[in-house]
């Protein structure tokens, strides 16, 4: 561990199986010109191999020894170190089409990944360490007890696929919980275009706010069965059997027709204002 201890507060397990990490860094695939952003370098383990094959690298690291022991390194010149709590970096600051790789604090790595999808724009693709319960959420088809909210909302922005499964004891100090990467490549309307994200967005929530109930139930303030079946959505159906383009569809069918309701309320008032002005 080279002195430093692993701290419970900012999710440390770091990554000691040399096999593991020369396949990530196989998997990310840097080239010397690339602009590439590790978070939570920790002891370096996969900074080191990273760095030997660019000419400039990016770290995000809450930790101010850790950051100490960065300045340290013997290729310190290549880095460069943003020390701060990575849910407030802007990833805008750095310029360039980006490639984003990191061990990801367990705890945090939820909002982190909805934090990316402000940034598909800039992302060539990510490569991350996460708990592999979360990695089955994201990349899980419907129909299947991991799809949920998460997967619908993460594969409307990345192409996403579980790379390699990693055990409890590739970690100092091994995590209670099985790990796995994943590999997340934007690719925005793979399942569609929303025509309006944040009412989308909300759909989705609502969609899967009680998971054991029907779509029908769960979403009887804001669809009736009309407009469900008129996008292909069954009624009976359970939230967790509904394909992610379904739900896109949707919510531009209900905002289509709030549209054309207020469309046509608008021409009913003027055609009776008109009748007025006749009498």
């Amino acid at each position: 561990m080279n002195g430093h201890r692993a701290r419970k507060r900012f999710g440390q397990n770091f990554l000691q199986d040399t096999r593991i990490i020369q396949d990530i860094v196989r998997a990310v695939n840097p080239q010397p010109e690339d602009v590439v952003i590790e978070i939570g370098p920790g002891l370096a383990a996969i900074t080191e191999p990273l760095a030997a094959k660019l000419k400039q690298l990016h770290v995000i690291e809450i930790d101010r020894d850790i950051v100490a022991r960065l300045k340290k390194l013997p290729f310190a010149e290549k880095l460069v170190i943003h020390a701060g709590d990575v849910l407030q970096f802007d990833f805008a600051t750095v310029a360039g089409k980006k490639k984003i790789v990191g061990n990801l604090p367990y705890n945090i790595s939820t909002p982190l990944l909805f934090r990316f999808a402000d940034h598909v724009d800039d992302i060539i693709d990510m490569h991350f360490m996460l708990q592999k319960e979360v990695v089955e959420r994201m990349i899980a088809a419907p129909k299947t007890n991991d799809y949920g909210r998460l997967s619908v909302m993460l594969q409307y922005f990345f192409e996403m696929e579980c790379l390699l499964d990693v055990p409890p004891e590739s970690f100092s100090p091994a995590p209670k919980v099985d790990s796995a990467v994943v590999r997340m490549i934007p690719q925005p309307g793979r399942i569609g275009w929303a025509d309006d994200f944040e009412h989308f967005a909300a759909l989705v929530k609502q969609a899967f706010a009680q998971r054991r109930k029907t779509i029908r139930n769960n979403l009887k303030h804001e669809a009736d069965d009309a407009q469900l079946l008129a996008v292909g959505i069954q009624p009976q159906d359970r939230p967790e059997h509904i394909a992610p383009e379904l739900y896109v569809a949707l919510s531009n069918k209900l905002l289509h027709n709030a549209t054309q309701n207020e469309s046509d309320m608008n021409g009913s008032m003027d055609g009776q204002r008109d009748q007025h002005k006749h009498d």
